[in-house]
């Protein structure tokens, strides 16, 4: 790695951290060299690359943001690149920071909506890390709601990264600096996730991803820096992080994973700022849906755990239904048959004892018996126990409603898969089409992606009749 000039200034705060560590140079060198592997850099550091740092050299690229991320691991806590007296160079951690307060929370979640709804085309580019979900989550876990999030300032506040003042482009809100935030103003974040919610569902995360996030940066990010009282304060940031958490699942729809952990850990931390420890439950929940779906089982596990322990028995019990399931599909993609039938069952009866009266957040109410029983098929498919996975998805697609499009979907590549594994070639190949032909009016790579594993599991079969006849059907939707 080419280095920048040597500075005549010795970096003090690297040494004193260094030394706090414990670390050698040549055991820094080797965690930056691990730890860039994670992200596909081969970097080679070695015990001569950390003298000339500590004789004032500065690494170039994401090598500043690495060497933070090392000693974030190493001592517990979240240090920057500045810390170690480093130059910040496109830090690859950006926006997985669980901030210390609601003003920063602010000033990094409204950083990643400005990026995003740029030309910033890298940032959709960035690779899920598994590592970047251990500190938030704890975090989380033994965190509390913030002391005060209200605001009276009549002035604009800087934002920390030190945005400069713009001139209002077309479309953008004409709310001023400072100015007071309203019921109206938080129902209209709440209709408006209403609204994206539903074309998620039935068209797929790229249909509008972009506008949401351009929403957040010109309706949100104002209404946040505005002026309020607690209780409004608190709905505020409520709202923020739903419409935050809706912005991480459209990306992780369109397969930018980097991008959506990033914004699922901002909104578990707006969660926290408004008090509301059962939605962060479900944000730990959603980046265990997005690890299982990228094979991490461990992870999905842990996340899923740490949401039930962090609202103990206090949920409803649909939300415990919600949760247990999610921890069923960890294990089953890691094959624990014992502890997913397990986490199955818990949430089977779970949801037994809900009863029809039960108030249920809005966000909980998509969790029915349609949906535990898509859970069991998926799970089931995934443990190889395909007569189960058939019976479970066949009632998951009668109780459905159509308006889930994209979820029916999925469980029909779920049936399909099962009757595949059963040797059912034909009812097989006919599920498989018309999941491909849905996938083709959607704009969601997790669809694509479905149906590309079901095409790799026809392999095996590849010059059977039904499976050429498949292929037919699929040409000709392109």
């Amino acid at each position: 790695m080419t280095e920048r000039p040597a500075q005549r200034t010795p970096n003090r705060q690297l040494a004193a951290l260094i030394a706090e560590a414990g670390f050698s140079n040549a055991g820094l060198a080797r965690r930056v060299d691990q730890l860039g592997l994670e992200h596909g850099l081969d970097l080679r550091y070695d015990k001569t690359s950390v003298t000339r740092w500590l004789r004032g050299q500065q690494p170039r690229g994401t090598t500043p943001a690495l060497i933070a991320e090392v000693f974030t691991r190493r001592l517990g806590r979240r240090l920057t690149a500045q810390d170690l007296g480093l130059d910040a160079c496109a830090p690859v951690y950006a926006g997985l920071e669980f901030a210390a307060g609601p003003e920063e929370a602010v000033d990094i979640v409204s950083g990643l909506w400005r990026k995003d709804s740029g030309s910033h085309a890298e940032l959709r580019k960035i690779a899920f890390t598994p590592a970047g979900l251990v500190v938030p989550s704890r975090d989380w876990l033994i965190g509390r709601a913030d002391d005060k999030v209200s605001r009276g300032e009549t002035v604009p506040r800087i934002p920390a990264q030190g945005r400069p003042a713009v001139p209002r482009q077309r479309g953008q809100s004409e709310r001023g600096p400072g100015q007071k935030v309203s019921g109206g103003d938080i129902a209209a974040l709440r209709s408006v996730g209403e609204l994206f919610r539903a074309l998620d569902h039935a068209y797929g995360g790229g249909h509008a991803r972009q506008a949401l996030v351009r929403y957040l940066e010109h309706e949100a990010e104002p209404m946040l820096r505005g002026t309020y009282g607690e209780q409004t304060g608190r709905r505020l940031f409520a709202a923020a992080a739903d419409l935050t958490r809706l912005a991480g699942w459209t990306s992780y729809d369109i397969g930018a994973h980097g991008l959506a952990q990033r914004y699922f850990v901002q909104a578990l931390r707006l969660a926290q700022a408004a008090g509301d420890r059962m939605y962060g439950a479900y944000v730990l929940v959603t980046m265990s849906r997005q690890a299982v779906y990228l094979g991490h089982g461990r992870e999905a596990v842990q996340l899923a755990r740490v949401a039930q322990q962090g609202v103990g028995g206090s949920a409803p019990p649909a939300i415990q239904a919600l949760m247990h399931a999610v921890e069923a599909r960890g294990h089953g993609v890691l094959g624990e048959v014992r502890a997913c039938t397990a986490s199955l069952v818990r949430a089977e009866r779970a949801l037994e004892t809900a009863r029809p009266g039960d108030e249920l957040p809005y966000w909980a109410r998509f969790f029915d018996e349609a949906q535990l029983a898509d859970e069991f098929g998926h799970c089931h498919r995934d443990l190889q126990q395909y007569r189960a996975a058939v019976q479970h998805s066949e009632r998951s697609l009668q109780l459905r409603a159509a308006g889930f499009a994209r979820s029916r979907l999925f469980c029909r590549v779920v049936l399909a898969s099962a009757r595949l594994g059963l040797g059912e070639l034909d009812q097989a190949c006919q599920l498989g089409a018309e999941a491909a032909g849905q996938a083709s009016e959607m704009r969601s790579v997790r669809a694509v992606e479905y149906v590309r594993d079901f095409e790799r599991r026809l392999e095996p079969y590849k010059d059977a009749a039904p499976v050429r006849g498949y292929r037919d059907k699929v040409a000709a939707l392109s």
